[in-house]
């Protein structure tokens, strides 16, 4: 497959090595501080015009939740499929998933690209429906990334806390600043830390008078991240063809494996 990868720092250049170890062929990489990009642009226009130019048949966006929605109001009319892993832009999920089926364009979109943390994901939502039939404990959220990471809480801890919401009914809110107060009952707590060169740690804690459990996601790297968004095109590519215009999950993904 010909891809573009629209992003080419750290993270970009570890989706091309995972990319060429699976077979594919990186044309085009965009971003406008990569000195060893192809295109250096900023705007998005021109970037989804050299994408189209290029002939590739999958686009991979990871840059900076700054950008991401322009780059997919602009990749998405394109009808080339595009899977981002930029987080930051929950709120315009109905938008975006408006925009898709107008433009009839394919998006797969996840908080997190590693298949470890999806399954991680199913282990949490199990457990939340374990403990959500015992009113003596407590559940709450932690995650800490490196200190060049640009959003807090991560996209990640937000998906993390949303499978708790869904599945645990005595939690009906997040929140993810200070308390100035106890929480209340219905109040799930995500905790976040930015330090050092951290990959990425999630902790779902679950904690009582006579005990805490813990689960968690340690990455040793974002390798994996990169792996499961070659894997993620690959399945959308191959579910354009199939499949009706629209948004799809790491859910859509996982149900077909």
């Amino acid at each position: 497959m010909k891809i573009a990868l629209v992003g080419f720092g750290k993270m970009g250049h570890m989706l091309a090595s995972a990319a060429e170890r699976r077979g594919h062929e990186i044309v085009l990489t965009a971003d406008p501080s990569a000195a060893d990009a192809s295109v250096k642009s900023t705007s998005p226009a021109e970037i989804a015009g050299a994408v189209t130019a290029s002939g590739v048949q999958g686009i991979i966006e990871f840059t900076h939740p700054s950008s991401v929605l322009g780059n997919i109001r602009a990749l998405l009319p394109t009808g080339i499929p595009l899977v981002v892993g930029t987080t930051g832009w929950n709120d315009s999920v109905p938008e975006i998933k408006a925009l898709a089926e107008e433009s009839r364009g394919y998006l797969l979109h996840s908080a997190n690209f590693s298949l470890g943390v999806n399954l991680f994901y199913r282990i949490v939502a199990e457990a939340a429906r374990l403990f959500a039939e015992f009113d003596e404990y407590d559940e709450a959220v932690f995650e800490a990334h490196h200190n060049k990471k640009a959003d807090s809480p991560s996209g990640t801890a937000l998906e993390i806390a949303s499978v708790i919401l869904r599945n645990c009914p005595r939690k009906t809110e997040v929140v993810t600043g200070p308390f100035d107060r106890p929480p209340r009952q219905e109040e799930l707590h995500v905790a976040s830390l930015r330090v050092g060169a951290v990959p990425g740690t999630h902790t779902v804690v679950f904690d009582s008078v006579p005990d805490t459990i813990e689960l968690t996601h340690r990455a040793r790297s974002r390798e994996g991240l990169a792996l499961g968004a070659v894997r993620g095109l690959e399945w959308l590519v191959s579910a354009a063809g199939s499949r009706t215009p629209g948004l799809f999950t790491m859910d859509d993904v996982f149900a077909d494996m």
